[in-house]
């Protein structure tokens, strides 16, 4: 059996939240509704360590500024989240999407 080490200065291309974001704008992806749209800040907490499904959802595609919808949700407070990123629909737990951090994407007034 063969260990294989990979020593990268940048583990990921992905930051708890990016230098100059404040917590006002970036919010939990869990707290949209469904219909809305937003981009995605990052992914993961504050410390900068990734757990397995933090990692997961960043090879998946939840990177800073790709698009996001949330398609539909079983119930407010419930579990699945539907969301597409791009052109991939994913079902996802409230726990998973609490780990995505999203800036909303402005709501378009009236004419």
């Amino acid at each position: 059996m063969r260990n294989i080490l990979i020593h990268t200065a940048n583990p990921m291309d992905a930051t708890a939240r990016p230098p100059g974001m404040t917590a006002l704008e970036a919010r939990p992806l869990s707290v949209l509704s469904p219909g809305a749209t937003a981009s995605v800040v990052s992914v993961g907490g504050t410390d900068g360590a990734f757990t397995p499904i933090e990692r997961r959802l960043i090879e998946l595609g939840f990177v800073h500024g790709e698009h996001i919808e949330v398609i539909a949700q079983a119930m407010p407070g419930g579990d699945p989240f539907v969301v597409r990123v791009g052109t991939t629909t994913f079902a996802l737990r409230r726990r998973e999407v609490e780990t995505v951090w999203v800036e909303p994407a402005p709501t378009p007034t009236p004419p």
